[in-house]
């Protein structure tokens, strides 16, 4: 007998579809500190420009959900081992940092007191959850190398946070066990990341891509890789106009020489009809 398909109208797909519809779909502000560990600089700059704004199934979005959820469990195990830990500013708000006028920046989990290696040394937290094969590779290889964009993640918020340690605390999604490691802090290392930033934020135009096509590693998998390979049309806002210009004086300010003053977030997202996409872009 012949299985049935799946029908469509399940409380499964209602469940996705509720976290699809929910979900901003827009580009971030700014240029994150969970990105910039990134090899390609062409995709971050694709990124911080808006090119192309990646859209989740609500599978996904869902996981992503269940990583950010783990955080205030592993907070409370922390406490509930002595350790003290600020995960919160004085305003309720998670402790977030701007850099290159705040065009890039980012927030941190947390900062600990207590830590049963160092008890007297503050560190900076970073929490992260994995699947069963990526969590094997990391108590393997290490961080640095098993995961370098955590890496840089945690590099940058050591230098914004004025703290010389880190500790990274990861979750196997498949069984629950925990990888802990703490992470020194590298000054050369933090600069070249900043530098690295302005140099993406400024540019007039992308860097040449790593892939030679769009079968090459690391192309094959990237989410940009219709855009930078293929044939995909870049989206339409400010930050893919060639009026526009990331200014590095000011609070995240954009300045648009066709009308001649800072855009709003708003404008940014919602480009006027004098656009014109920037020509490197088609």
């Amino acid at each position: 007998m012949a299985t049935l398909p799946l029908a469509e109208n399940t409380t499964q797909n209602a469940i996705f579809k509720m976290y699809e519809d929910r979900a901003e779909n827009a580009g971030r502000p700014h240029l994150g500190a969970s990105v910039i560990g990134h090899d390609c600089h062409r995709y971050l700059w694709y990124l911080f420009r808006w090119a192309h704004i990646e859209k989740h199934e609500g599978r996904l979005l869902r996981l992503f959900e269940t990583g950010t959820l783990q955080e205030k469990r592993l907070i409370e195990n922390l406490q509930a081992a002595g350790v003290m830990v600020k995960a919160v500013d004085e305003d309720g708000e998670q402790f977030a940092f701007q850099s290159v006028g705040g065009h890039f920046g980012g927030s941190m989990d947390g900062a600990a007191l207590g830590l049963v290696e160092a008890p007297k040394t503050w560190h900076v937290l970073e929490f992260k959850t994995a699947n069963g094969r990526s969590f094997a590779d990391i108590a393997k290889k290490g961080v640095e190398i098993a995961k370098p964009m955590h890496f840089a993640q945690m590099q940058l918020y050591m230098g914004w946070a004025i703290l010389t340690r880190a500790m990274y605390i990861a979750v196997n999604k498949d069984n629950d066990d925990i990888y802990t490691e703490r992470i020194e802090f590298n000054k050369r290392y933090f600069d070249a990341l900043v530098e690295k930033a302005v140099s993406i934020i400024s540019a007039e135009i992308p860097a040449i891509p790593l892939g030679v096509e769009r079968t090459s590693m690391p192309c094959k998998w990237c989410s940009m890789v219709e855009l930078c390979h293929g044939t995909a049309a870049p989206e339409v806002s400010c930050r893919t106009c060639v009026h526009v210009t990331p200014e590095l004086d000011g609070n995240a300010r954009c300045s648009c020489r066709e009308h001649g003053k800072d855009l709003t977030l708003a404008e940014h997202r919602n480009a006027c009809a004098k656009h014109l996409h920037i020509p490197n872009l088609l």
